[in-house]
Order: C-alpha cells, then structure tokens, then sequence
C-alpha cells in the first residue's frame, strides 16, 4: 500500500509552526512558506491541508484558544472564590515563557479579528466561554451584577495581557499577580459599586 502524501503531516503540527512564528515574529511574519519551512514541509503539504491562509489562520486559533480554555477549565476550584477566580485567570496573563507567547499571539490575533469574521467568531465564543464561566462563579457567591463584573474581570486581564506582552519591562510578574489579586478583589468586595 502506498503512503498518502502529506501523510506525515497534520493540521495540528501546520497550527504549531504557526504559532511558533506568531510568538517569535508577529502573526504576519506566519506565511504559508514560513509555516512550512518551521514544520519542515513542503509548501504544498501546508496547502494541502489549508487552501487558503485564512483557514490556516483560523485552525490556528482555535487550536490556541482551545488550549487555554482546556487550562482555565481545569484551573483549582479552590473553595475560596478569590483564589479560584485568579487560579483560572492567571492563565490569560504571560506570567511564564508559555502564557507570555501565548498573550503575545492571542493580542495579534484579537486585532486581526477585526477584520477577519471567521477570527472574529473564534474570539467571540472564547470571550464568551470565558466570561459564562467567571460569572457562573459570582452568582454562586450572589455577587451583585455578576455579568457585568465578570466581563470587567475579563477586561481588565486581556488588557493587563495586551500590555505585559506589548512593554513587558512595565509589567513584571509579580506586579501582574498583584494587579490580579487587586481586581479580584474589587470585583468580589466593592457591593455597592453599580
């Protein structure tokens, strides 16, 4: 029997390359020659499996928001809210190599979403995903407006992320956990705040 060709060769490990290079050198830099020169295939391996650049893109995408949403869906759910709510939230800031491309990619991914809808549907199903999950925890705690401060709690780290991985000498590690802590905190004691 013979070896299909491109058998070697996945959308998985094409969406890796991609990534790779996105953290490296901007989602731009991610061309079709350059996803199969990092993944060590032909041009038309890649083409094989994503006719366009556009799909590739997207493969991409949801292959990275899966992976986080994979991770903030196991984060501890500790019984103290607080601590769950930064376990889980922590994972969208770059605070390790990881999470620091991975802020990187997702901040040129949200501005090519912009234009692009199929990205754009991507990142409006990960939002919210993300968001449900933040405000299923504030309503179990019967936090006042828990949609609301869900979605400020989703705002205030994708802006946190955006900004670490866009100046990351203004925002240190620790300085990001504490800004955590810190919104955390306001979004579970300010009661009155409406």
């Amino acid at each position: 029997m013979r070896a299909r060709p491109y058998a070697t060769t996945s959308p998985s490990r094409l969406a890796a390359a991609l990534l790779e290079i996105a953290a490296r050198n901007g989602l731009e830099a991610a061309s079709v020659r350059e996803v199969a020169n990092e993944a060590g295939v032909s041009i038309g391996a890649v083409q094989h499996h994503f006719p366009t650049k556009d799909e590739m893109l997207a493969f991409s995408f949801r292959a990275l928001a899966d992976r986080v949403l994979t991770r903030l869906a196991s984060a501890d759910p500790d019984i103290d809210p607080a601590r769950s709510l930064f376990s889980a939230l922590s994972q969208l800031l770059p605070l390790d190599d990881q999470r620091g491309s991975e802020a990187h990619v997702m901040g040129a991914f949200a501005v090519r979403a912009v234009t692009s809808p199929s990205l754009r549907t991507i990142r409006s199903a990960t939002l919210f995903t993300i968001r449900s999950g933040l405000a299923a925890v504030l309503i179990r705690m019967e936090t006042p407006d828990p949609e609301t401060r869900a979605a400020l709690l989703l705002a205030a780290v994708n802006g946190l992320a955006l900004d670490a991985a866009s100046s990351p000498e203004l925002y240190p590690r620790e300085y990001l956990t504490h800004a955590l802590h810190t919104q955390i905190h306001l979004a579970l004691d300010c009661a009155d705040a409406r």
